[in-house]
């Protein structure tokens, strides 16, 4: 025998065919099935031992009476009350049919034996107490009316003599009574151990399903809560240990609200108020919960999303005898959210990204069909009135001029198409520099001696500010140079008549302090946050004053990054600004790093009227 198998015993093949008796509806549930099983045994383990004991009976004392007829004919009816809850399942009316038939039985031995005096009537009491058995106030009180009636009507039938006369002596009532009292009190002991054995199934069942509450409490991630309707909690599942790092108990009362972020506590309030009204209801809330109480690391808030509805009062009051006026209450579950927050701001961020890039697109797209269609456009024109210039007359000083136009036209669209390619390389990590020792101070002055004539022109004093015991730096200088010709030819564009552009260098231990400042026009708030965004040009696109594809201060931040400096940008509207550009004296950012290819040679330097220069943002860069 295997040690899974049940030992066959007489009580196990007694309850097997007694659970081939019961009615379906009392298959599926313990109690139940215990309940119908000791009502069904031993009115039939009863029922089998009279048909077993009548024909001894018979044999030993001859002809039966009426009442002895009586009494075995009922001992023989508890089988077609079990018959009954077999095919029905009715338990409460079972229980009613069997007071019914002990009240009938023990009215007619009542009567025939002296009435209330009868050692039968004894057997009255034991009619309520198994009717207790049924755990039916309906029925314990109509099995207690029932055996009241018996007795008063025994109590009248003797009033009214209309008993037959006993014909018992003294001895034969006093053994009858012995024998009532005995069986009475015999039946009743059966009664109590039947009841006994049910109230320890019952414990056991109950046992049962509060050892299966607690482990799926304890092994579900989920947050299972009772609260009341001002918040306060009751009840709250041990899950929260993990998901807040503390235990259930300091969070009990206004323990688990005090940890509700300030700006969610009204959500979470109004959420737990509608369902005590009646409604479900979902919200989502910080919670603050003890540093590295999570797998996700040391935060001090994490999403929690919970779902609320009514606590169903009806089954709270009837198992814990609680007053029906009480206040309702709610049961909450909650889940931890915060993976999936993080992945909506991730998305929202990508959306916001995305729709940033089209933007970007559509102003790259609006400032390329400027900055392209008008050097075009005078390349086309000139070149046209060369070809036709026996038609027009056109002298060797006018031929000269055009041929001049067309070159600057074509110097600007290279400009620009060197200044796409250089920040589409920045951006992919494909460009690099080219390290080499080179005098900073001379390379600032010829910058600043090549946008001098552009200065002049547009009314603004350039001063230069380059002390003579500059050090000498490693870096690339071609790169030196194209940042700072961006820059102060920036500077010089957006600086109104009569205003100045002053170019300044300082030197540290290990650093090289650039500023180039200005009284122009200055920048807006709102438009410095974006300063040095690929294509992005302050102000609106289709109302800037200056030519520019909105390049020139992206190159210039990734030229400072890949020499290890740092740039800042500090404007106002209508006083100016001022760029600030710290290099280190010695930059060798590409050693221990490959590259897919080297690119010798920068964006060439501008011309003298710098129009070829990609612009600083400002205002319409």
């Amino acid at each position: 025998m295997s040690r899974s198998a049940r030992p066959v015993t007489v009580l196990s093949i007694i309850r097997d065919c007694l659970d081939a008796l019961l009615h379906p509806s009392a298959r599926h549930d313990a109690l139940t099935r215990a309940r119908h099983r000791a009502f069904m045994a031993p009115r039939l383990l009863g029922s089998l031992a009279a048909f077993a004991a009548f024909p001894i009976y018979l044999a030993m004392r001859g002809a039966p009476s009426a009442i002895e007829v009586a009494a075995f004919a009922w001992l023989i009816a508890p089988i077609l009350l079990s018959w009954f809850l077999s095919r029905t399942g009715r338990y409460e009316g079972a229980h009613v049919l069997s007071s019914l038939a002990l009240a009938g039985l023990i009215m007619a031995v009542a009567v025939t034996t002296g009435g209330i005096e009868s050692f039968a009537a004894v057997w009255l009491v034991v009619v309520p107490l198994e009717a207790a058995l049924s755990a039916s106030r309906r029925v314990a009180a109509f099995a207690s009316v029932l055996a009241l009636s018996c007795a008063a009507l025994l109590i009248l039938f003797g009033h009214l003599d209309w008993l037959p006369l006993d014909q018992a002596n003294a001895a034969e009532r006093g053994m009858f009574m012995a024998f009532g009292v005995v069986s009475a009190t015999l039946y009743a002991a059966g009664l109590a151990f039947g009841a006994e054995s049910l109230a320890r199934t019952s414990v056991t069942l109950l046992s049962r399903e509060e050892e299966r509450y607690r482990l799926l409490a304890r092994n579900v991630s989920d947050v299972i809560s009772r609260h009341q309707r001002n918040g306060a909690v009751q009840f709250i599942s041990p899950a929260v240990e993990a998901m807040l790092g503390l235990p259930g108990a300091q969070l009990t009362g206004h323990g688990l609200f005090d940890r509700v972020h300030v700006a969610d506590r009204p959500a979470y309030l109004t959420a737990l108020s509608d369902a005590a009204r009646g409604d479900v209801r979902s919200v989502e809330f910080r919670l603050r919960r003890e540093i590295g109480g999570s797998e996700r690391g040391e935060v001090d808030f994490i999403w929690v999303e919970m779902r609320c509805r009514p606590l169903d009062q009806d089954l709270v009051d009837q198992d814990l005898g609680r007053d029906v006026t009480a206040e309702p209450e709610v049961v909450a579950v909650m889940r931890d959210v915060t993976d999936r927050k993080m992945q909506e701001q991730a998305l929202d961020q990508a959306r916001s990204a995305a729709e940033a890039a089209d933007a970007a697109k559509t102003r790259f797209l609006a400032t390329m069909s400027h900055e392209l269609r008008t050097p075009l456009n005078a390349i086309i024109g000139f070149s046209q009135m060369i070809a036709q210039e026996q038609t027009l007359m056109l002298g060797a000083a006018q031929r000269k001029e055009y041929a001049e136009l067309i070159n600057d036209s074509g110097q600007h669209l290279l400009s620009v198409v060197n200044g796409i390619l250089d920040m589409s390389k920045m951006e992919s990590g494909r460009f690099e520099i080219s390290p080499e020792p080179f005098a900073p101070r001379a390379a600032l002055l010829h910058c600043c001696n090549l946008l001098a004539l552009k200065a002049r022109e547009n009314g603004i004093d350039l001063v230069t500010d380059a002390p003579q015991d500059l050090p000498v730096m490693t870096g690339d200088p071609r790169a030196f140079k194209q940042i700072v010709l961006n820059i102060v030819s920036n500077a010089i564009k957006f600086t109104e008549r009569g205003g100045q552009v002053t170019v300044a260098a300082t030197v540290s231990p290990s650093h090289l302090f650039l500023r180039i400042s200005d009284t122009g026009v200055g920048i807006a708030p709102d438009d410095l946050k974006r300063i040095g965004a690929p294509f992005f040009q302050a102000g609106k696109t289709y109302q800037r004053r200056q030519e520019g594809t909105g390049l020139g201060l992206s190159i210039v931040k990734s030229l400072v990054a890949l020499h290890l400096g740092e740039l800042t940008v500090q404007s106002k509207l209508g006083e100016g600004t001022a760029v600030t550009i710290k290099l280190p004296l010695v930059c060798m950012p590409s050693q221990g790093r490959p590259s897919e290819s080297k690119i010798a040679t920068l964006m060439p330097p501008p011309r003298h009227d710098v129009q070829d220069q990609p612009a600083l943002v400002k205002k319409s860069a």
